[in-house]
């Protein structure tokens, strides 16, 4: 899957994307040219040399803010989609093979997460467990799991009445190897997809609750931390917002972007894609080298 992912533009284009955001969040504490938390009298700054995106407004460097907040923000959302991949997926492949009772509260539960209100019931889940980015991206990934859980859950419907499954259940396979050996396969490709779509879903809410000061509290530095202490100083620097805005946006659109790319090297889509390369690349054999013109 990895190699029809990186065989499409679009595919490339995300990987590149979110390879600079993943060295941003490793590298970015490093490569800060200044103390992220050192406050100076030179507050809102304009940019120059020493400081190239300018000061806030007590005086902190931006940019070093800025790496600095990388890692939080990348980490963050790494774990609304692995928090919601655990709680979602597994459950949705077991619920088809483990009988009607374990369905049936998997299902309620998942119906009661999705009506549940999304931030009013994380802020105050955070409220009672303690104001810190671990509580609240647990948090977070749970709410967001009803999406793995139907998706696994689909997919496993769909190769769960298979000849080769009832076969293997007659033969008394467990139901792990079952999953193992059948299942996941099937399933890995949507839930790939999903996590991708996740992982920019996961972007967008730790910007908000950071934005909000939920979940990493001041002075430390978030994307989303960025633009709220920018708001109140449009005047002075009204292009402030610009840089963490455009850097959410860019690493939201690559994660869409390469959830698309996997879907469509995926399933019916993907197998026609490597029939038509085949078949261009037999036509070429085929067709042979071109003849050399020239008179002798």
């Amino acid at each position: 899957m990895v190699r029809r992912v990186l065989s499409l533009t679009s595919g490339r284009i995300a990987v590149a994307v979110l390879a600079v955001i993943a060295l941003l969040a490793l590298l970015g504490p490093l490569l800060a040219p200044q103390d992220p938390l050192a406050t100076s009298d030179t507050t809102l700054a304009p940019l120059s040399g020493a400081h190239w995106l300018g000061t806030d407004y007590l005086g902190r460097d931006v940019l070093s803010r800025l790496l600095d907040g990388s890692r939080v923000s990348v980490l963050g959302s790494l774990e609304v989609a692995l928090t919601a991949l655990l709680v979602g997926a597994v459950p949705g492949i077991l619920s088809v093979h483990l009988g009607r009772v374990f369905e049936w509260i998997t299902l309620r539960l998942t119906d009661t997460l999705v009506a549940l209100p999304f931030l009013l019931f994380a802020v105050a889940v955070i409220a009672l467990l303690g104001n810190g980015l671990t509580q609240a991206m647990l948090v977070t990934g749970v709410l967001v799991s009803p999406l793995f859980y139907r998706v696994a859950r689909a997919a496993t419907l769909a190769v769960a009445r298979s000849p080769y499954v009832e076969a293997a259940l007659v033969s008394g396979a467990s139901v792990g190897w079952i999953v193992r050996r059948h299942v996941w396969g099937k399933v890995l490709p949507p839930v790939a997809v999903a996590f991708a779509q996740t992982v920019g879903v996961g972007f967008v809410i730790v910007s908000s609750l950071t934005f909000l000061g939920i979940g990493v509290q001041p002075p430390a530095p978030t994307w989303g931390g960025l633009l709220a202490s920018d708001l109140g100083y449009l005047s002075h620097r009204p292009w402030a917002p610009l840089v963490p805005a455009l850097l959410i946006m860019a690493t939201v659109w690559a994660a869409n972007l390469l959830a698309d790319a996997i879907r469509d090297v995926s399933g019916e889509a993907g197998r026609a894609l490597v029939n038509d390369r085949k078949a261009r690349a037999r036509r070429r054999d085929q067709a042979g080298p071109a003849p050399s013109g020239g008179a002798a």
